[in-house]
């Protein structure tokens, strides 16, 4: 498999007319200045210097609402890739937007400019969500522009947000469900963080606004990360990307910010499958050793970032000991022994199981597998 290579091209704030609470995208990007085309093209060549030959180029337009930029604006900053890609020397072309900066004009523009994927910042499907926070549209925009952006061939991407004001985790799981019906192309799933002046930051300080702390924040994203690997939906963001600014102490005032955060939410679904294989099965843990065999890939989740999930299992089940060997296998089977049981596991079949096992999920109406 060739490499994926991003050129990401950074538009903050640049055309969004509508101030969300959680937002400060110059502060998100690094960025404060209007992006030109002569930037584009002096962005293109730097990346295109560092990626080896042979890997698949995408440039990516990220941090704003392109496509509620002027839509000539929008041809001249697409004229330099859509070139690149014509003549072959970079795959595809990407960005992020609003669902209600989309319509027919602006999509046929996109496809004649080479684009191939939009992502729409969705955020919630819930409408008390949507209103606290100041998105400026209602949730039924978010389905119409689904629809429209299919309808022209576009692949289509999802971007969510948890513990934003007036949500849960029932509606971030019932938003997650919203999107697996929608059938898109990849995901990207954001717990809020409390940026420097934003109005959420506003509300934080004034103690109107209280984010997710870290576990809350992992034990709901390994919720959403299940259900949607259950339905061949790629993930492929979970957590907002580290910067130089984008840390604790930094523009990040607050929330469940972690520089591996994918890494805590992929081990923490281990943590969770396991617990269920012991509780399920009712298998004595007291002085035996557990075994673990899995494939090389996956041998870093299972033990959980600095060991987390070794030191958990084994201070609370008591094993005297805990290994996990490499082993040549498929990715999504473990080999697992505990004393004298052996069973070999298909995680895909366990994930299924206690998904739909699972009591805030067995109650959300609608849920369909």
């Amino acid at each position: 498999m060739s490499k994926h290579y991003i050129i990401p091209i950074f538009v903050p704030h640049f055309g969004c007319q509508n101030d969300c609470v959680f937002c400060n995208q110059k502060k998100i990007t690094g960025l404060s200045t209007n992006v030109k085309v002569e930037d584009v093209e002096s962005i293109i060549l730097t990346y295109l210097n560092y990626f080896a030959e042979g890997g698949f180029i995408e440039v990516a337009f990220y941090g704003g609402s392109f496509t509620a930029i002027d839509i000539n604006v929008q041809k001249e900053l697409l004229k330099v890739p859509f070139e690149y890609k014509k003549k072959g020397i970079i795959n595809e072309i990407r960005l992020s937007t609003r669902p209600d900066a989309i319509n027919k004009e602006i999509l046929n523009n996109l496809r004649l400019c080479g684009v191939d994927t939009i992502e729409l910042g969705v955020q919630s499907l819930d409408e008390d969500v949507l209103k606290a926070s100041d998105r400026g549209h209602l949730a039924s925009i978010v389905y119409q522009a689904c629809e429209l952006i299919k309808q022209f061939g576009f692949n289509l991407g999802l971007q969510m947000m948890l513990g934003l004001p007036e949500d849960s985790i029932e509606k971030s799981l019932k938003t997650c469900l919203e999107f697996i019906k929608l059938k898109p192309y990849c995901v990207r799933i954001y717990p809020t963080l409390v940026i420097r002046d934003t109005h959420l930051e506003r509300l934080y300080i004034n103690k109107s606004y209280i984010p997710l702390d870290l576990d809350s924040a992992v034990e709901q994203s390994s919720l959403l990360l299940m259900l949607f690997y259950l339905n061949y939906i790629n993930v492929i963001r979970i957590g907002l990307q580290p910067t130089e600014d984008i840390q604790l102490g930094r523009e990040v005032v607050a929330g469940p910010f972690h520089p591996a955060f994918r890494q805590l939410v992929e081990s923490n679904i281990y943590r969770m499958l396991f617990e269920y294989i012991f509780l399920e099965r009712d298998i004595s843990t007291e002085n035996v050793d557990l075994v673990i065999e899995a494939n090389k890939s996956k041998i870093s989740f299972i033990a959980g970032q600095q060991s987390s999930n070794i030191n958990y299992w084994k201070d609370k089940y008591r094993f005297s000991k805990i290994k996990i060997y490499e082993k040549d296998i498929i990715s999504n089977s473990i080999n697992i022994t505990i004393g004298k049981y052996y069973d070999r596991i298909n995680m895909y079949e366990l994930m299924d199981k206690y998904i739909k096992n699972h009591p805030l999920i067995e109650k959300i109406q609608g849920f369909q597998q």
